[in-house]
């Protein structure tokens, strides 16, 4: 989740998805339902770029911290 929706998150209990523009952010987080223009969540409520994620979803975890260690880790070979 990126910067602006895991704030989104903290501050009004419901990520927004950065692509948009929203008048009133707190009323769009209230109402629910997916805030993604994208077509792939549109058509078929999938989140290409892993920013909404179903409870199910193997990405998906309760712990939204990462240390500077764990970054290293993953990207050492890339």
């Amino acid at each position: 989740m990126n910067k602006f929706s895991g704030e989104h998150k903290d501050t009004l209990g419901a990520p927004l998805c950065p692509c948009r523009h929203y008048d009133d952010k707190a009323a769009e987080a209230q109402q629910g339902f997916w805030n993604c223009p994208c077509v792939p969540m549109r058509e078929r409520k999938e989140c290409h770029c892993m920013l909404f994620l179903t409870p199910e979803n193997d990405f998906a975890g309760q712990d939204q911290t990462i240390t500077l260690e764990e970054i290293r880790e993953t990207t050492s070979n890339m």
